[in-house]
Parts: C-alpha cells; sequence; structure tokens
C-alpha cells in the first residue's frame, strides 16, 4: 500500500463526504494504493453515522470510534496503530488542509528521502490576533527549544516514513511537537513545503488561546523530556548535589564560627544561617530522593493506551 490518510475529527459531519471525495480522487487519477483511516473523537453529530455510510461504499475507507473525547494526540496515535501504508499523511477533516499536496508530499517521502514533511501555512485565513500571532510566538519558542527548523509546528497536514509513526508515542497532547518526538527517536531528516490554507469552510474551530497555554507547558515538558527523559538523575541529582552542598558549606561555616571564633555568641539555632543550612540540606536530599524515583520509574514504565475505542470499520 502506498498512502495511508489518518484523519482525527471531531464533530465535522458537514465536511466529511466532501474531503473523502477530494482526497479518493486525488489518489485515483495518481494511481496510489490508499487507505483512508478516520478516528471520531468522541463526535456527538453525525460523524460516525457518515463515516460508516463512506466506509459501506468504499472498501478503502477505515474507521476507529472512540468511547469519548480523548483529544487529538490520542487520535493521531490510534490511526498510526493501524495504519499499513509505505507512507502516512496526516490532515485535518474541515477542509482547511488541501488533498491536492498529497501527490507532492509522497514524492519528498519516497524520492527526496526525508523521513517526515511538515506542511507550511505560509498565507493563512485565520484571524490575526486570535491565531496568527500566537502561532508565530509558539513556533519561535518551539524552532528554539527543540532545535528543529520548522516553521509550522501546528499543521496538521503531514507526511511520514511509516516506521516514523510505528516508533514515536504521540500522548497528551504532544501531537504539536511530532517533529521533536522523531527527531528525538533518531529520525532527523526532517523537510517543509509550503502548502494551500484554506479558509474553513463548515463548523467552527475546537481551539482556542488556552491551546497556546498548554502547547506553551507542554513545550517545556518535551524539552526536559528530551534532555533529561532517559537520566532524571543527571538532572534532579546535579540540582541535589548544588542544594547540599551549599547547606553543608553553611553548616561548617557555623560550626566553625561557634567553637572557635566567636563561642560566647548567639545560639546557632538563633541565627539565619542555620535556616539556610536546614532547608538547602533537605531541599538537596528531596532532589537526589526525586532522582531515585525517576529512575525506578523509568525502569519500570509500560506502554500503555490512553483511549478506549467504541467501534471500528473495515480492518482486518
Amino acid at each position: 500500500m502506498n498512502i495511508s490518510v489518518v484523519i482525527p475529527l471531531l464533530n465535522e459531519q458537514d465536511s466529511l463526504t466532501e474531503l473523502h471525495d477530494w482526497i479518493a480522487k486525488v489518489m485515483q487519477s495518481n494511481h496510489f494504493s490508499y487507505e483512508i483511516i478516520f478516528i471520531d473523537d468522541g463526535s456527538t453529530d453525525n460523524s460516525w453515522q457518515i463515516i460508516s455510510q463512506i466506509a459501506s461504499q468504499n472498501n478503502d475507507v477505515k474507521g476507529i470510534r472512540f468511547f469519548k473525547n480523548f483529544g487529538k494526540s490520542q487520535a493521531l496515535h490510534a490511526g498510526f496503530e493501524k495504519a499499513k501504508g509505505d507512507v502516512v499523511i496526516t490532515m485535518d477533516a474541515d477542509l482547511q488542509d488541501n488533498p491536492d499536496e498529497i501527490p507532492e508530499l509522497y514524492n519528498m517521502i519516497t524520492n527526496d528521502g526525508f523521513d517526515l514533511v511538515s506542511g507550511w501555512k505560509k498565507k493563512r485565513y485565520d484571524s490575526v490576533i486570535s491565531k496568527n500571532l500566537p502561532s508565530k510566538l509558539f513556533n519561535w519558542a518551539a524552532r528554539k527549544t527543540s532545535g528543529v527548523k520548522l516553521n509550522d509546528f501546528n499543521c496538521g497536514l503531514k507526511a511520514y516514513r511509516l516506521n516514523v509513526v510505528k516508533n514515536i508515542d504521540v500522548n497528551g497532547e504532544m501531537h504539536r511537537y511530532i517533529p521533536v518526538l522523531s527527531k528525538n527517536a533518531g529520525f532527523t531528516k526532517i523537510g517543509e513545503k509550503v502548502v494551500q490554507h484554506q479558509a474553513r469552510k463548515y463548523g467552527e474551530t475546537k481551539f482556542g488561546m488556552n491551546r497556546f497555554v498548554h502547547g506553551f507547558l507542554d513545550l517545556i515538558t518535551i524539552w526536559f523530556l528530551s534532555s533529561f527523559g532517559k537520566r532524571p538523575m543527571h538532572l534532579f541529582g546535579a540540582l541535589g548535589f548544588i542544594m547540599f552542598t551549599i547547606g553543608l558549606g553553611f553548616s561548617f561555616y557555623l560550626g566553625i564560627d561557634k567553637l572557635f571564633l566567636n563561642p560566647t555568641g548567639r545560639l546557632i539555632t538563633q541565627r539565619p544561617q542555620f535556616y539556610i543550612t536546614l532547608s538547602t540540606m533537605i531541599i538537596g536530599t528531596q532532589f537526589f530522593v526525586a532522582g531515585f524515583l525517576g529512575e525506578i520509574i523509568l525502569r519500570t514504565k509500560q506502554g500503555k493506551k490512553r483511549y478506549s475505542i467504541k467501534n471500528e470499520l473495515n480492518f482486518d
């Protein structure tokens, strides 16, 4: 199979038939063997009924339905688990991503040797204040923090080599950082393609300003995981050593001062340095303990699905 198209969705009943017809037309005109995997992330409208109807007419269409809304990352993870195509294309279901970009994305993976190609919506039709400016700030911070030189981390239109999606774990809200996860997994040939962004035709956006707050928090998380995720003791142990050394230094100072320099002065417990000593040594010990616990958890962690599937269509 040439291509798997993975499409997470939430309440997109109006666009699904048009999107399917458009993708199928592109695939047939380019003679691609393909599958389209719709992941219904707990829709409350008629999205699943429409997916079921499309799947009954086209065996290349497959569907996954969650019991409730688990989030875009979990939907992508479910789609990646089922995908079989040599190249995996992800796109949103709101018709803002253009299926006509698929052949070029496919060629960049198969002919140019990229592991991942991310779309770049250079010209956007979103609100400047609510989306464009925050998105530019977010992308700048992501580039500086991750070292991945992409202009648009948030673009849902991306292409992957199959072994990339099989070797990354997309959870939480980490779908924004799949290029970073891929880089951390060893897939370093990451490209970018300017793609056409279309104005939303049906419905309304599912994301508000809070997604950028969550995005920056996730960025801190992924920076920590990529830097210290496999060796938490390197961070917590270093912090613990520094704090404990500071406390130990103050304790030596207090002891020498009381025994030799000022034996008739104030009690040690009446001096502010005593509380600095106590606090830093306790905090240092806690950092050490946190590092040990992190190492233990890392060695006993087992991957688990973070979603539950209600229905599936057309999977073997």
